[in-house]
């Protein structure tokens, strides 16, 4: 695991994430659904992605939004009646859905080299290729909040200070993230968090510090939702996916302010459901929407850094705001001060006994 952080965050400091169930009618072989996180992200993948494979191949894509986690290609998988063909994963649901065969091995040998030239396996950043996932982008968990309500915010702290600055605050209804932050807001360094994280003691200090603000969240469950929530004037401050954000303030110009301390970036890939009757087809998307160019185009739609090395080159403006993309990604250097790795080890592991902790912190 060390050695994993040591390289991917070397690799991706020069780099300068999100709902229903797909029902009806199996798809038809010219079509294939592809599952993803839905809003500005989404939409990065249509122009990115989905319509310029339709364009080149005559195949339609279907794309159908969900909230995360393995539920549903688990019940798909048991029941033999795929119906969601690829599958956009945080990295600790990717290793996880490996393991437990939910998701097919891919021949990642296939992947096209990159546009300069360097082979795929030397061209992704160090842990984005997976037995049963290929990458596509780095994207980080941060705050925001309203600028125009709140002042004087610092640090990852002030997310637990209601004293300092009153007012809702707006996060996923998740323990990931929650319980990093709580520990780094009571003290404990980036460095040691998941050191801390992984005793009881830690554990209970991390919730101790969620008591701080309980009765001031808002829950929220889909990516789109912090955005409209900090719009609308139901929280002052959120957690939210960078690149959603992003969208607010550049595109919609809303006076949204991102605070980068204590940021928990994080990798998404493709996955192929096991078992989908449409593999060859699936795996033909995934090869062309992970290749040199279309990562690059997916980063002129939204703040994430692709994992191509080469595509970092060919980032350039904002297709709608017109303005430089690179300083805007997790990885660039002055948003990069603080931050901290999703440790997708630790939840693949801890993931159902930490959540069923936190469902019965929240029932209380």
């Amino acid at each position: 695991m060390k050695n994993f952080l040591k390289h991917t965050t070397a690799a991706v400091a020069g780099v300068a994430a999100m709902g229903f169930v797909a029902t009806g009618p199996a798809v038809a072989a010219d079509a294939i659904t592809v599952i993803s996180w839905g809003g500005a992200y989404t939409k990065s993948q249509l122009e990115a992605y989905h319509k310029p494979y339709t364009a080149k191949t005559g195949m339609k894509i279907n794309s159908v939004d969900y909230n995360g986690g393995l539920a549903e290609i688990r019940a798909q998988v048991e029941a033999k009646n795929v119906t969601w063909d690829v599958v956009d994963l945080e990295l600790s649901d990717a290793v996880r859905g490996c393991d437990e065969g939910m998701l097919a091995r891919l021949p990642t040998e296939e992947l096209p080299a990159g546009a300069n030239g360097t082979p795929a396996k030397d061209d992704f950043l160090a842990g984005t290729l997976t037995d049963c996932a290929v990458g596509s982008i780095v994207w980080s968990t941060v705050i925001a909040y309203d600028k125009s309500k709140v002042k004087g915010y610092s640090s990852i702290a002030d997310l637990f200070d209601t004293k300092k600055i009153p007012g809702k605050r707006g996060l996923r209804k998740d323990p990931k993230v929650n319980l990093e932050w709580a520990l780094m807001a009571s003290g404990v360094p980036s460095t040691e968090v998941y050191d801390v994280l992984g005793t009881e003691e830690g554990i209970n200090k991390a919730f101790a510090t969620l008591d701080k603000i309980k009765n001031d969240v808002i829950w929220w469950e889909a990516g789109a939702q912090p955005p409209q929530m900090l719009a609308d004037g139901e929280v002052i401050m959120t957690s939210v996916y960078n690149g959603r954000i992003f969208n607010a303030i550049a595109v919609e110009k809303k006076p949204f302010e991102i605070s980068w301390d204590g940021q928990i970036w994080d990798i998404d890939l493709f996955g192929i459901p096991t078992g989908t009757p449409r593999f060859k087809e699936a795996w033909e998307f995934v090869k062309f929407a992970t290749d040199t160019q279309r990562l690059a185009d997916q980063a002129s739609w939204i703040s994430y850094g692709p994992v191509r090395k080469s595509s970092v080159p060919l980032i350039g403006n904002h297709a709608e705001a017109g303005i430089p993309m690179l300083p805007h990604m997790p990885t660039a250097p002055d948003n990069f001060k603080n931050p901290l790795q999703n440790d997708f080890i630790f939840w693949a592991d801890n993931a159902d006994e930490l959540k069923e902790r936190f469902n019965a912190w929240l029932a209380n």
